[in-house]
């Protein structure tokens, strides 16, 4: 198991079976398992910088891998935890299946070998790279005017600009860059409000949820889409059984063209981030975002105008967006999507996950998301390492019999229309029979 050097085992503590732990799974009565000791986060949950959602995805569950995974500062992490304990599991209670021993095995072999430890100056290109692209659109304007010439091709530059700070604010998001978390948040800010008119403490709530339980029905959130599209195989059959639907599933392999590359970012996004801060009343997150807008309208502005800046903004976003879809969808929609069945950490995410091969155009294009395995069972390492990792993770995967899949960059874009196509004949059938 994962010993934190600062927290011993009172023999007072009360000892707990599994079957006692798992009955406090409420959002106003919950208990979770860190390192075979229980903890009582209800009420840390609504100052959990996650969430309290996230917690509530790990109640009456053991979430030692997810605790270690998503932390990098443990020690300061860990101190939090202290007034939270309530007991420990009983001695008879405490299980370690082959496969946990040697996943924490091989994290602590990777710790060793200093691969937690992150290229400040990789880290500092990737975000050179971007204020290099926005200054290059801007000498386009500045040289060839506004025609429609220079208007495509420096959208192509902002374009790239954009989508290269979508995978930059996610390794700092991710605290995979600094040893403190202070600075991870501060460059996460500059970067995701400031550099891309998003926000910081939205992206947090939604994407730490999909890492904690990644394409599990109503937790992951990135897969709540059956407005629109149904994924996975359990899914589709259990809305087609009970006659539910919104759209002609059947045909979502054909409309997805239509919908989601072209109109997340563009549409939905530019909906749901500004209703979040403001629902929450977060003045502070909503400024660093309105402040990416002005930051346009003073680059492009003075070429373009107010109504001219606003269309290219758009144009910038709806190319992001087919960019940002294919890219991040490629890794989860081809997996199992399915209720939640209290997996191990290992087992849950590569059944999540697939990869898709190394190569230089691949690593840049994806932001090294194209080692989405090695990337979700170790979210803090950083992502130049991954490439070291993944021999020794394939080998973990060989041992215990867990399929590791790796394809092309285009069979995984493929995938994404096949697996719609196959979901929606599922819903079909169940809804015809």
């Amino acid at each position: 198991m994962c010993q934190r050097d600062d927290e011993s085992s009172p023999v007072s503590l009360p000892m707990y079976t599994w079957e006692e732990v798992r009955k406090h799974t409420a959002r106003n009565d919950s208990w979770l398992v860190i390192d075979s000791k229980v903890y009582n986060v209800t009420n840390w949950a609504r100052k959990h910088p996650g969430g309290g959602r996230l917690l509530g995805h790990y109640a009456g569950e053991d979430a030692t891998d997810a605790w270690v995974g998503f932390h990098n500062d443990k020690q300061l992490v860990s101190k939090f935890l202290k007034p939270l304990l309530i007991g420990q599991l009983a001695p008879n209670e405490i299980t370690e299946t082959p496969l946990m021993k040697d996943f924490r095995d091989l994290r602590k072999k990777l710790e060793d070998m200093n691969l937690f430890k992150a290229d400040r100056i990789f880290f500092l290109l990737t975000v050179g790279q971007i204020l290099l692209f926005e200054l290059i659109a801007w000498v386009i304007f500045y040289c060839m005017g506004t025609g429609w010439v220079p208007f495509l091709l420096a959208s192509l530059f902002l374009v790239t600009a954009q989508a290269q700070a979508g995978w930059s604010q996610h390794d700092f998001g991710h605290l995979s860059v600094f040893r403190k978390s202070k600075w991870n948040h501060i460059v996460h800010i500059f970067i995701i409000n400031f550099l891309k008119g998003a926000s910081a403490d939205w992206w947090n709530y939604r994407h730490y949820q999909h890492h904690a339980k990644p394409n599990i029905i109503r937790k992951d959130p990135d897969i709540r889409m059956e407005m629109l599209f149904l994924l996975g195989k359990q899914q589709p059959v259990e809305f087609g059984k009970k006659k539910k639907g919104f759209m002609p599933y059947n045909y979502q392999h054909n409309y997805f063209y239509l919908v989601l590359p072209p109109l997340l970012l563009p549409l939905y996004f530019n909906y749901e981030i500004p209703y979040f801060l403001i629902s929450r009343r977060k003045w502070g997150e909503l400024a660093w975002m309105l402040s990416f807008f002005l930051h346009y309208c003073l680059l492009f502005g003075c070429f373009l105008g107010v109504w001219g800046t606003l269309g290219l903004y758009l144009f910038v976003r709806f190319l992001e967006s087919h960019w940002f879809v294919w890219t991040t969808q490629m890794n989860h929609i081809p997996m199992a999507v399915e209720r939640e069945q209290r997996l191990d950490w290992v087992t849950m995410q590569l059944k999540a996950t697939c990869n898709v091969k190394q190569s230089w155009f691949n690593d840049w294009f994806s932001g090294h998301l194209n080692f989405q395995i090695e990337h979700h069972l170790f979210p803090t390492m950083p992502r130049h390492n991954y490439h070291k990792v993944a021999p020794l993770v394939q080998s973990l995967c060989r041992k215990h019999g867990l399929n590791y899949q790796s394809k092309g960059l285009f069979e995984a874009f493929k995938d994404i229309v096949v697996s719609l196509k196959e979901s929606g004949e599922l819903w079909y059938e169940a809804y015809h029979m």
